[in-house]
C-alpha cells in the first residue's frame, strides 16, 4: 500500500513598499525667535554667495564629484561572498543532495517473496538494530559448508539460507529479525496446552532456545514458544538441515518438539488462513476440490464415503475419508473470483493451497525416542493408503524405519515414516544433537527424502501420490507453494501420551543451525514467486493474516468469521452464477443452519 502523501502549500505576499522621505523645513516655518533657526546665519564668505560655498574635498556634496566616482567591490567582499556560496553549497548537498544521490544510487529491493520492503523481510519489519544482519547466508556459516551434494549424490547444491544463531540473546519479537518471528497466540488448532510466547525464545552458547515452563500465561498453565519464517523467508525446492538437541528424555514422553515447513499462503494458528487452503496439494478440477471430497449431491463416490472408518476417526463417529471444506482456491475457481492466481494457459485458475512437509515432529514410544517425518495431504486416498504399485514408490534406509501406523483422519493423510533417534541427543539424556532434514524435488515428477541422524531413513516419490480412481481423485504434486519454516516445542495429548508424573520442566529444544541449499542453476528463494505468488493476496486479506482470533474464512463474527465470501467453484450445479456466499459448498443456507 502507499501511503497518503500532501503537500504543502503558501502563497507569497508582496511587501509593503517604504518610500524615501526627504523632510524640508522652510525658513517661513519658524519665527525669527526661535532657539533652533540662527537669525544671523551669515548671507557670504569673503564675498561668495553662500549657495556657492563648498567645502574642500567634501565630495559627499560634490555631485558632479560623485558621477566621477568609480564603482568597484572590495576584494575582501568577494572572497566573503564565495566562501559563504561554498558554506551554503555544502549544507544543502550534506542535507539534500546526498540522500538523493544515495537513494537513486541504492539497488532496488526484488520483490519477490523475502525481498521487499525489508530487503529481506516481506514484512518490512526490519528496525535498526545492532549487530542485525540482512545477508540470507550467516556469515558464521564455515566456507566448506557453502556447497554440499544431493542426498543421492546426484548434483552438487550451493547454499541459499543459514542462521547458526551464534550471537545471544536474539529478540523475535515481531520486527525484531528479519529472517524470523516468535508468535504471540494459542495454537487452538491442536488443543495445546501451551501459549506460544515471543519470551520463551532466544538465542544462547550458540544455539536456539526455546523453553516450555509452568508458566501461567493467558489463562494457560504453561508457556512455550514458536518460531516461524512467515512471509519473511520462504523456499521451493531444495533441502533443508538443521541440528537439533530434543527437549526431556529419550525414554519419557510428553514433549511435543516439531521443526516444519508449510505453504505461505497459510499461516499457521491463524485458522481463517487455513480453511480450505491446508493441507491441499492438488492442481486439478474434480470432486476432490469439493466439500468432504464427494460429489456435489454428497451423495458419493461410494470410498469418499466409506474408507474413511478407520480407528483414527472413530472419535469422529464416521466413516467419510473427509470433512474438509473443501478447496477454497481451487483449479475449479470461477472466473472474477478472488484468487491469488496466476491462471494456466487455458485462462483457468491454478489450484493454491497450504501444504505441509515436516522434518520431524518428535515422540517417545514404549520408553525409546523417535520422529516422525512426513508430509500432510489432501484430497486423500482410499483408506489413507499410500500408493505403492511397484514397491518403490517409497523406501525405508534405515533398520529402524518403517511407515507410520497413524496415516491420516477426517482432516488429513499423513504420508509418515518414523524412525528412531539418537537416544543421547535429548536435553536429560546426554545432551548432544542430531541432524534432520529433507530434501525435495516439487510438481508431479517430484520426490521427498528425509535425514535422521545425518542419513536417509526414508523417501517417498510422486508415484505414491498418483491418481486414485476409487475415490475419483487425479494425481497430487509434491508441494509446489513457496514453503516457510517453522519451529516450536508443544505440550498436547493430541499428539500423543503426556507422562506428567515423569515429564521435567523446564523443557528446553536447542536448535544448532539451519541451513538451505538448493541446486546450482535451480534457486528458487521468496515467498512470492512469480508463478505461485501470494504477496498481493495476503494483503489483500491482511486481517485474516494478522489476526489469530479469525477462525474461519467466512461466516459470521459470533463463529469467529472473517466474513469473507468463499469463491465459486464451477462443479456445483450453476456454480459461477449462484449468488455469492460466505459458507462453502452447494447449499450454503443448509452450511450456515
Amino acid at each position: 500500500m502507499s501511503s497518503p502523501s500532501s503537500e504543502a502549500k503558501g502563497d507569497h505576499e508582496s511587501g509593503t513598499t517604504l518610500s524615501q522621505i526627504s523632510p524640508q523645513v522652510s525658513p517661513s516655518e519658524h519665527s525669527s525667535d526661535s532657539p533652533y533657526v540662527d537669525s544671523e546665519a551669515p548671507k557670504s564668505v569673503e564675498g561668495m554667495p553662500f549657495s556657492d560655498f563648498v567645502i574642500e574635498n567634501d565630495e559627499l556634496h560634490d555631485y558632479e564629484s560623485q558621477t566621477a566616482v568609480k564603482r568597484h567591490m572590495d576584494p575582501r567582499v568577494i572572497l566573503d561572498l564565495t566562501t559563504m556560496s561554498l558554506v551554503i553549497a555544502g549544507i544543502v548537498t550534506l542535507f539534500l543532495g546526498y540522500p538523493l544521490i544515495r537513494f537513486a544510487g541504492k539497488p532496488k529491493a526484488d520483490t519477490k517473496g523475502g525481498f521487499n520492503l525489508g530487503g529481506t523481510n516481506a514484512t518490512g519489519q526490519v528496525p535498526n538494530m545492532r549487530d542485525m544482519r540482512f545477508a540470507l547466508i550467516d556469515p558464521d556459516t564455515p566456507q566448506d559448508l557453502l556447497t554440499k551434494m544431493s542426498v543421492d549424490g546426484s548434483q552438487e547444491m550451493q547454499l541459499v539460507f543459514s542462521d547458526e544463531f551464534n550471537t545471544d540473546g536474539r529478540s523475535f519479537y515481531p520486527g525484531d529479525d528479519p529472517f524470523w518471528t516468535a508468535v504471540d497466540l494459542w495454537p487452538w488448532p491442536t488443543g495445546d496446552f501451551e501459549w506460544y510466547s515471543p519470551e520463551a525464545v532466544t538465542t544462547k552458547d550458540g544455539s536456539l532456545v526455546i523453553t516450555a515452563d509452568q508458566v501461567e500465561t493467558n489463562n494457560l498453565n504453561f508457556r512455550s514458544g514458536q518460531l516461524t519464517s512467515w512471509n519473511q523467508f520462504c523456499f521451493t525446492g531444495g533441502y533443508i538441515e538443521t541440528r537439533i538437541q530434543l527437549p526431556g528424555s529419550s525414554s519419557v514422553s510428553g514433549w511435543w518438539p516439531a521443526v516444519w515447513t508449510m505453504g505461505n499462503l497459510g499461516r499457521a494458528n491463524y485458522g481463517a488462513t487455513t480453511q480450505g487452503t491446508w493441507p491441499y496439494a492438488y492442481d486439478a478440477c474434480d470432486r476432490g476440490t469439493l466439500r468432504n471430497q464427494t460429489d456435489p449431491d454428497g451423495l458419493g463416490p461410494i470410498g469418499a464415503l466409506r474408507s474413511g472408518d478407520t480407528v483414527f476417526n472413530n472419535k469422529y463417529d464416521t466413516t467419510s475419508i473427509s470433512w474438509q471444506p473443501g478447496q477454497r482456491l481451487s483449479a475449479c475457481t470461477c472466473p472474477g473470483e478472488d484468487h491469488p492466481g496466476p491462471k494456466d494457459s487455458s485462462g483457468n485458475f491454478v489450484g493454491r493451497s497450504a501444504p505441509e512437509i515436516d522434518i520431524i515432529e518428535a515422540q517417545v514410544s514404549n520408553g525409546i525416542g523417535g520422529v516422525s517425518q512426513s508430509g500432510q495431504w489432501m484430497p486423500a486416498n482410499y483408506g489413507y493408503e499410500l500408493i505403492n504399485t511397484t514397491g518403490t514408490e517409497y523406501e525405508f534406509f534405515q533398520p529402524s524405519a518403517q511407515l507410520n501406523s497413524y496415516q491420516g483422519n477426517v482432516l488429513q493423510q499423513s504420508a509418515s515414516g518414523v524412525v528412531n533417534t539418537r537416544q543421547t541427543a535429548y536435553q536429560y539424556s546426554g545432551g548432544d544433537f542430531s541432524v534432520y532434514g529433507f530434501e525435495y524435488k516439487a510438481g508431479f515428477d517430484g520426490y521427498i527424502h528425509w535425514i535422521s541422524d545425518g542419513q536417509r531413513s526414508w523417501s517417498l516419490s510422486s508415484g505414491a501420490l498418483a491418481a486414485d480412481d476409487r475415490v475419483g481423485i487425479s494425481r497430487r504434486p509434491v508441494p509446489q507453494e513457496p514453503m516457510y519454516i517453522l519451529i516450536n516445542l508443544a505440550i498436547s495429548s493430541g499428539f500423543g501420551f503426556i507422562d506428567w508424573a515423569n515429564l521435567e520442566f523446564p523443557g528446553k529444544m536447542l536448535i544448532d543451525y539451519v541451513r538451505v541449499y538448493q541446486p546450482k542453476g535451480q534457486i528458487n528463494i521468496g515467498c512470492d514467486p512469480e508463478d505461485f505468488p501470494t504477496q498481493a493476496y495476503i494483503n489483500r486479506h491482511i486481517e485474516a493474516y494478522t489476526n489469530p482470533n479469525l477462525t474461519i474464512w467466512g461466516g459470521t463474527a459470533a463463529q469467529g468469521g472473517y466474513q469473507q465470501d468463499w469463491p465459486r467453484n464451477r462443479l456445483y450445479p450453476d456454480g459461477c452464477t449462484n449468488p455469492a456466499s460466505k459458507y462453502p459448498g452447494p447449499n450454503p443456507a443448509a452450511a450456515a443452519a
